[in-house]
This record gives C-alpha cells, sequence and structure tokens, in this order.
C-alpha cells in the first residue's frame, strides 16, 4: 500500500501538487463548518447557518464548471489564482461585516463560493501527464488523492475548532482563507501546471454534460453530497446536545479518519472488473453506513459510528474519478471533474439547507435521518442507470497515452524529466 504511494510521491512535482492542492482546497473543504460556528457565535439561528452554507455551496456549484471550462480553454494559472484571492476576499468580508447587513453575508458567501478555484479538477487533469499517462499509476494517484482529502477533512473540523478556541470564528474564517490562497499559488507557479493544456476539444454548448453516464454519476453524487451536507449541521446539532461545542470537531475527525483508513484500503489493491459495477457497491455500503446514525447515541459510540459511516466515502470517491475518467466526452477533463464537485455541492447545500429546519422541527435524530436518505437515494440513482453507465465514452488517460505513442513524444508542455 505505503510502496505504490511513495512510487507515485517520488515522481517530480507529485507531491507538490497534493500537497499545493489540499492546502488550496482548504477553505472549501471547511467552510460549511467555518460558516455555521461563525453564525452560531454571532446569534445566528441554525435555519440562518445552513442558509448561508447553502449559499456557499450552490456558488461554488454555479463557479466550477465555469472556471473548469475555463481551465480548459486558457489554462490553469490564469484562471485558479485570480479567483482564488476573490474567494478569500468573499470570506474576509463575511468576517469583518458580520451580519449588520444580512444582504451583504448573503453576497460576500456567495462571492466566496462562486470563485472557489477547480484545483480538484485541475490536479486530476495533470496526474496523467506528470504520472506518464499510466493507467494503473494515474488510478492509484485517484486513491491517493481521495485519501489525502480524507487529511484534510480530519484536519480541517480540528484546525477551524482550534482557531475557534484560541481567537475566534472571525479570525478562523480569515486564517483559513489565507492559507487557501498560498496553496494555490504553489500549484499554478508549479511546471506542469504553468505549462499543461487541455487536449482538443469538439465545440459544444453543453460541453462535459453531453455525456449520459457522466449525468448518471452526477446525479447520484448529488445525494452523496446531500448526505455529508446534511451531516455538517446535525454534527453541530448533536455537539449542542452534549452541551460540549469540540464534540462536533471529533464526530467530523472521526468521519474523516473512516474515510481515510478506507481510501488507503481500496488503493492498496488492483482492482478488475468494471468500476461502475464496482461503485454500486461501494455505494451501497456507504449507504448502509450512515443509517445508524440517527440512534444519536453517547459520544463515544456516536464517534465510532461516525468512523464506520466514513470508511467507504474516500472508496466512492475514488471509483469516481475513474468513472469519470471513462466517460468524459475529449477535450473537456478539467470541466468534468469539476461538475462532479459542483453536483457534489448542490448536494451538500441541498443538505445543510434541509437538516437546520430538520433540527428545529423534528430534533437531532431527524437531521441525520437526512444523510441516511440521501446515501438510499444515491444508490437508487446508480441502479436505475445502470444500462448508460455500463456504455462508457472514452477513457482521458488511455486516449492521451496513444495520442503520445502516436506522436513519439510525451504531452505538449512535458519532457521526459517529468515521467515516472
Amino acid at each position: 500500500m505505503a510502496a505504490g504511494y511513495l512510487d507515485i510521491l517520488r515522481t517530480r512535482h507529485a507531491a507538490r501538487l497534493l500537497t499545493g492542492t489540499l492546502v488550496g482546497r482548504l477553505p472549501n473543504g471547511t467552510a460549511p463548518i467555518a460558516i455555521v460556528l461563525f453564525t452560531r457565535a454571532e446569534g445566528g439561528s441554525y435555519a440562518l447557518a445552513g442558509a448561508l452554507a447553502a449559499v456557499y455551496g450552490l456558488g461554488t456549484a454555479v463557479g466550477q464548471p465555469l472556471l473548469g471550462r475555463a481551465v480548459d480553454l486558457y489554462g490553469q494559472p490564469r484562471v485558479q489564482l485570480p479567483a482564488a484571492v476573490l474567494s478569500a476576499l468573499g470570506m474576509a468580508l463575511l468576517a469583518v461585516a458580520g451580519f449588520g447587513s444580512l444582504p451583504l453575508a448573503y453576497g460576500a458567501v456567495a462571492l466566496a463560493g462562486v470563485a472557489t478555484p477547480p484545483l480538484e479538477g485541475g490536479l486530476r487533469a495533470l496526474w496523467p501527464s506528470v504520472l506518464g499517462g499510466g493507467e494503473d499509476r494515474v488510478h492509484r494517484a485517484y486513491a491517493m488523492d481521495a485519501v489525502a482529502q480524507e487529511v484534510m477533512f480530519t484536519v480541517g473540523p480540528l484546525l477551524v475548532t482550534l482557531l475557534v478556541s484560541l481567537w475566534s470564528p472571525a479570525a478562523a474564517l480569515l486564517v483559513i482563507n489565507v492559507i487557501g490562497v498560498l496553496g494555490a499559488l504553489s500549484v499554478v507557479l508549479s511546471e506542469p501546471s504553468r505549462t499543461w493544456r487541455s487536449a482538443p476539444r469538439e465545440a459544444h454548448w453543453l460541453g462535459a454534460l453531453r455525456s449520459p453516464g457522466l449525468l448518471a454519476l452526477l446525479g447520484c453524487f448529488f445525494f452523496v453530497g446531500l448526505a455529508l451536507g446534511s451531516i455538517t449541521v446535525a454534527g453541530v446539532a448533536y455537539a449542542d446536545d452534549q452541551g460540549r461545542e469540540s464534540v462536533y470537531g471529533w464526530l467530523m475527525a472521526a468521519l474523516g479518519l473512516g474515510a481515510l483508513i478506507g481510501g488507503a484500503l481500496y488503493g492498496a489493491r488492483q482492482w478488475s472488473g468494471p468500476p461502475e459495477r464496482r461503485l454500486r457497491v461501494i455505494v451501497a455500503l456507504l449507504a448502509l453506513g450512515y443509517l445508524p446514525l440517527t440512534l444519536t447515541p453517547g459520544v463515544v459510540a456516536m464517534t465510532v459510528l461516525a468512523g464506520v459511516a466514513g470508511v467507504f466515502l474516500a472508496p466512492a470517491i475514488a471509483c469516481s474519478f475513474i468513472v469519470v475518467d471513462r466517460h468524459a466526452p475529449r477535450g473537456t477533463v478539467t470541466e468534468a471533474f469539476s461538475w462532479l464537485v459542483t453536483t457534489f455541492g448542490v448536494g451538500a447545500a441541498a443538505g445543510t439547507a434541509v437538516a437546520g429546519p430538520a433540527v428545529e422541527l423534528g430534533g437531532t435524530a431527524w437531521s441525520f435521518a437526512v444523510a441516511g436518505a440521501g446515501g438510499v437515494a444515491a444508490l437508487l440513482v446508480l441502479l436505475a442507470t445502470g444500462k448508460v453507465l455500463a456504455a462508457p465514452g472514452h477513457s482521458a488517460v488511455a486516449v492521451r497515452g496513444s495520442e503520445n505513442d502516436r506522436n513519439g513524444a510525451v504531452e505538449p508542455g512535458f519532457s521526459s524529466g517529468h515521467q515516472a
């Protein structure tokens, strides 16, 4: 397991790109938590906190595919860094202005969401060229990527709660976003990011969305996002029930740690058979893990349940990367991955929006029930679209590899020194 990941990390630029992307995505990964804690500290209700987090998620949903398409057309540095700065300024405006003007607060959160840089999709577009185009290594990089994300989702909540306890929720918003800009800067200054160019694409107003298989996958991950978004609010409500704010950080960390373990185990072996079939099994187990959270037992038992619920999250994400790669139309790789992030964000926004009123209407257990329902719905989407997903379009990795073989060279902008 470790040997395979170390082999990837030893490849030139790989460690820097992975680390920079994770650091750059820290504001996006912790925004729902930071927004909820900031709103509660300012005296806002759960409904307001959920609404603000939902606006952020919807802003991300609007911005990611547009920025992803811009990256495919104009390259990474010209899009990623300006977007990161604008997003940070939006969060800074929220932290400084507070809720003196609700329209201003909503506008600041919307700006932060819309301008969130598509670093996640950008990294996955870079892997084939950085790693030499071999499918096995790229797929392992996808798994490592998913595992590393869970490190961020494990450390992120703890970092936010630490900053809140040391200073304030407003300071947490500011510090997290400054760190995010530095991460984006590290990525766009790297040689692979500066020289990467997307493959030629067919002009089509739908872009990546003209792939039926991609649409099916997006439908599934809308509901996965809904489940996770509802847990963000439900976890805060559970911590309030227990009378300890720190409980929330531990629940989120346990969820991330479970996903980290699951992703590491998933990436440790080579899988046979269609990834679409494997994804159905993983999502079924993911849904099964969310359902016991509605029991809301004591803190220790609830932390264990959160860890178990997270085990199949990273494998589901890693497997979805492969499915996206198989179904994305040529020349739309960053946009396709960005649509996955977008749909996930829309689902998370819907989850936070629903879970807030669910807490006030039926208590904490109802908000965790939203997560269970989301997991079940995600599985039903995959079952209903099995025939569509069974007919992939092409593998972006394979296409790049065949182009390189024909041309006798690696992808434009990369020298053989960048290959493994």
